[in-house]
């Protein structure tokens, strides 16, 4: 966006509304058609994890959460086809990020991380899901592990380019403090958790009732929106750890990986 002293862009709005109280409903025209995207920047995350920024002229836009379909096409014709969460902000730069984990024997993941050069076309349809989006309209507490940090990581982006005042926490699991993605990017607002190795002085282990205990103790007025994102054993952990301390069951939402 653009701002001069005599003028200013109104604020950026993705194509979606609200279809009934906490689910918001995606233009089908725009979610159904397929668009050609162009790798334009690669960044390093941790030594498994790198960010691809995509140039998208056509992208109408998303909300932080939403995902997208990914299409790659061979020379002889076979595609391949894959979900992946939106890991930039929504504005209207007619760029995306996705942040991928190369995966052992990933078809899809392993084209990225070990052919694709900026340049390089592929095909993408989106945004999809409206049900684990934030429009950064309640306070959010978020929970994630792993590359579950990715569509987390998208509100958090979010909420600081937006100056949003609601509150909004983030936890975030890792093995080590080298695979924590975006590490370089996490302020005030996250607590990460190690489950192999942490810094000197830090417990190593799961998530607990106590990572949770500081922002459930004092939630916010009208309560937190819990989003829960990574592997299922993750998903289950923490959505138990959240419901046993006193989260409403119809105030978690959880997005799934593997």
């Amino acid at each position: 966006m653009t701002e001069t002293a005599t003028h200013e862009t109104a604020p950026f709005t993705p194509p979606t509304r609200f279809a009934v109280p906490g689910r918001i409903e995606v233009a089908g025209e725009v979610a159904t058609r397929w668009q050609t995207a162009t790798l334009a920047q690669v960044r390093r995350e941790t030594p498994h994890a790198s960010t691809f920024r995509l140039a998208v002229p056509g992208w109408a836009g998303h909300l932080p959460g939403q995902h997208l379909m990914l299409r790659l096409t061979a020379e002889d014709g076979y595609t391949a086809q894959r979900h992946y969460s939106l890991a930039s902000a929504p504005d209207d730069s007619g760029h995306i990020e996705l942040t991928l984990d190369h995966v052992e024997d990933g078809e899809v993941s392993g084209w990225f991380h070990r052919v694709a050069r900026p340049g390089d076309r592929i095909e993408v349809r989106g945004p999809l899901s409206g049900f684990f989006a934030w429009p950064g309209d309640r306070p959010a507490l978020l929970l994630g592990a792993g590359s579950g940090v990715v569509p987390l990581m998208s509100m958090v982006r979010h909420h600081r380019a937006r100056r949003l005042t609601v509150p909004l926490r983030m936890l975030v699991s890792a093995r080590s403090p080298e695979e924590l993605i975006y590490a370089r990017e996490l302020g005030p607002e996250t607590v990460p958790v190690f489950t192999r190795r942490a810094p000197a002085g830090t417990p190593v282990g799961r998530m607990t009732a106590a990572h949770l205990a500081p922002p459930l103790a004092e939630p916010p007025a009208g309560g937190w929106e819990a989003y829960v994102c990574g592997s299922n054993s993750f998903a289950e952990h923490a959505s138990r750890l959240l419901v046993a301390a006193g989260q409403p069951v119809d105030r978690i939402r959880i997005e799934r990986f593997g």
